[in-house]
């Protein structure tokens, strides 16, 4: 089974991944995929920079993320381009590696925040979602140092996890402790 893994921001994604690359499953995450499509020399960062200018790069020339974050969450023009630019190789990288997953025979886990908005839901056998209350949710992003401004502006940018839980195959309920989302994770997979 090959695997599309998302939720709410904030709700344990990361977590839930690491959980299950413990039960030596396959797991490549579209965050870290995005991170390398923007390294320096990478196409898109240059198209970043003629897009929106050289002032979001920083004195490195790479990326300058809080920047470019405080941009695209309050301008949804901005973050669609954006987007534009990311989502498609981001989706090249992890669509080659389901495929070499398939052609071995074995399943894996792609992590992807948006899935649904980007409607990947067809390329996998089965969708998780991550999900936690609300309360839960914005005290995690709170520890992260996040205002409440930034917390509304990234939860706004997504899919309501009411949604997202009433599209997926399986919801994986992070409320509890790690060992709940672990033996969650476990029943699943098995």
């Amino acid at each position: 089974m090959v695997y599309g893994l998302t939720g709410g921001v904030g709700m344990g994604k990361s977590t839930a991944a690491r959980l299950i690359a413990e039960c030596r499953v396959s797991v490549v995450d579209s965050d870290d995929l995005a991170r390398e499509v923007v390294a320096v020399g990478e196409p898109a960062l240059t198209e970043i920079a003629e897009t929106f200018g050289a002032e979001y790069l920083d004195e490195d020339g790479k990326l300058d993320r809080k920047k470019m974050a405080k941009l695209v969450f309050n301008d949804e023009r901005a973050r669609k381009k954006l987007e534009a630019i990311i989502h498609p190789r981001v989706r090249e990288c992890w669509q080659a590696m389901v495929a070499e997953w398939r052609a071995a025979g074995q399943g894996g886990v792609v992590v992807i925040p948006l899935l649904f908005e980007v409607e990947a839901q067809g390329e996998f056998d089965a969708v998780l979602c991550v999900a936690c209350t609300t309360s839960t949710q914005r005290e995690r992003l709170r520890l992260r140092g996040w205002d409440a401004k930034q917390i509304d502006a990234r939860i706004e940018a997504q899919m309501g996890v009411a949604a997202k839980i009433e599209l997926a195959d399986h919801v994986l309920w992070n409320e509890g402790s790690v060992d709940a989302l672990r033996d969650q994770i476990t029943r699943i997979l098995s």
